[in-house]
């Protein structure tokens, strides 16, 4: 998804493609943050 929209703001210059790409990117980043979190507190 991420590729997909990469490349349409690529091809096209849409700012729209560009700031969900960013969105996606952010919550992949929160999501992975969450996760660590979580394995730690699994861990104590």
């Amino acid at each position: 998804m991420r590729n997909f929209l990469w490349g349409c703001f690529e091809i096209t210059g849409n700012i729209e493609a560009y700031l969900l790409y960013k969105d996606i990117e952010a919550l992949t980043a929160k999501d992975q943050t969450s996760i660590s979190e979580e394995e730690e507190k699994e861990e104590n």
